[in-house]
This record gives structure tokens, sequence and C-alpha cells, in this order.
């Protein structure tokens, strides 16, 4: 009898203690099991991986729209192929890059053009602009990215002079600094002003105008292309060219001239207006 109750016994006691070892292996693999951290970690995932949104705007978004005149070389014009080049088109193009936008280039008269970013019609403006006073009045104008230079072309054997062109007949790009200086100096009615640069250098040709005022180097490009013309030596007048923006967009401004110091620093702005303009 002893012997039975002391078998009967042990058995209790293994039964007990296999279950008691149940129990605790429960217990130690609940913590393993539990979703309580994955939220902290949902939550963190978008901090990482949103984009910051840019702190300019633009007029649609994800692109850069510039207005220009593409009829003014080496600046703008248009290629063989009907696209647009030159130097402030490769420069925009840069710029538009660094901010992680889409040029759109958007061509028309040069009035239209200095009137379009002040309408709201595109962000920026680039068509060998020159910074004056009037324009500061109704545009922001970045930093300068290159400088201009004005001169005078006449046919070749011409009695043009600096001197004389009071008493001449001057062409000149409408809306142009070219225009503004000339028609100040010698009266409206010494001065005709056309669409563009060609059209104002075909006038010449036709006898229409004895001179034509106009930049420097669109100049030369239009002296090469066309025989019997030639530049004065002595210039009109030197010039700044920057960009044109919206009185109302600041912040775009300010990341326009960011992205125009890093592409002077590391030589891209340099490099374009080399390929346009070589100095060797």
């Amino acid at each position: 009898m002893k012997k039975m109750f002391a078998i009967v016994l042990a058995a209790l006691m293994v039964t007990a203690l296999l279950a008691g070892c149940g129990s605790s292996t429960a217990e130690t693999k609940a913590p393993e099991t539990t979703a309580a951290p994955a939220p902290a970690t949902e939550a963190a995932a978008p901090a990482e991986t949103e984009a910051a949104a840019p702190a300019f705007t633009t007029i649609e978004a994800g692109k850069l729209i510039m207005s220009t005149n593409a009829a003014f070389p080496p600046y703008e014009m248009v290629a063989d192929d009907g696209s647009f080049e030159g130097i402030d088109v490769e420069i925009a193009g840069a710029i538009a890059a660094k901010l992680g936008l889409e040029l759109v280039v958007d061509d028309m008269d040069f009035d239209a053009a200095l009137l379009a970013v002040q309408q709201g019609k595109s962000d920026i403006v680039m068509a060998g602009v020159t910074v004056n006073e009037d324009r500061k009045l109704v545009m922001n104008f970045s930093d300068t990215y290159s400088k201009g230079v004005q001169v005078v072309i006449v046919k070749e054997g011409s009695d043009v002079t600096l001197d004389n062109l009071g008493d001449k007949m001057i062409g000149t790009q409408r809306g142009t600094t070219g225009y503004i200086y000339t028609s100040d100096d010698y009266g409206d009615d010494h001065v005709t002003a056309y669409d563009n640069g060609t059209s104002a250098v075909q006038a010449l040709m036709n006898g229409q105008v004895d001179c034509v005022v106009i930049d420097s180097a669109p100049a030369e490009a239009f002296v090469e292309a066309n025989p019997g013309l030639t530049i004065l030596d002595t210039e009109y007048t030197s010039e700044d060219y920057a960009i044109g923006m919206s009185k109302d967009n600041t912040a775009l401004l300010d990341a326009v001239n960011a992205a125009l110091a890093e592409l002077t620093a590391d030589g891209t702005i340099p490099a374009i207006v080399e390929k346009y303009i070589p100095t060797k």
C-alpha cells in the first residue's frame, strides 16, 4: 500500500512539474511575439522617406518657364532643328537642373518677354536683359551673370561716327536698352525700333537706317552673317545682364541666385559663355 501510494504520489509530482514548465515557456515567449513596438517604426518611416518641399514656387509645378526673344545671338536663337540654343538658354537649363525643374522656353517679342514675368506668365526672363532703374521698379533681378557692351553697326565705308549719331537715323530692337539710350540721347525722331535685332540689321542693309545700336555679341554675329557690315571701334556703352523675375516671388529669386553662385563657382557659367564668345 505504501509502495502504491508512493508511485501515485510520484506520478502526481511529475505531472505538476510538467505543467509548471509549460506555463513558464508561454510567459517568456509572449514578449517576443507582441506587435507593440511596430507602430513606432511605422510612424518614423514617413519622416525618413518624405522629400522636403522646395522653398519657392513656380507657375507650373516641376517646370521653370523662361520668356525670351530668340533672335538675339549668341544669347538666344533658334537652332536648325527648331530648338532653342545660346548662352541664356544653356544657363537657364543649368539653373533649372540645379533646382530640380524642367526648363520651358517661351519665345516672343522682347517687350512681351519682359511683361510676361510681371504678369505671372513666366517665371524668369532672359534675353540679354540689362538692369536699369526703370526695370527695377517692376521686377526683381538676379545677380549679374554676364557683361554686355552696346556697339554701333554700320555699312563699310559709312561716315557714321559716335560724334554724329544725332544727325543719323538709328535702328534698334524695340524695348532694349539700345533703344532707351539712343532715344534719350538723340530723341525718338532719330530712332526706329524693330521687333528684333535681325529686322533692325535688315533695315540697315536696305538703307532704311544709317546704323544699328545693339549688344556687341549679337552685333558680331550679325556682321559675320552679313558681308558689307562692320562695327565702330568705340563702344556706345556697357551694362550688366541679369535674370528678371516677378516682384512677388522673392523665394525664387533667392533660389536662382544660389544656383548662379554654385554654377559660377564650379565653372559651368564661364564655360557656357566661353563656348559662344571665345576669348582666345
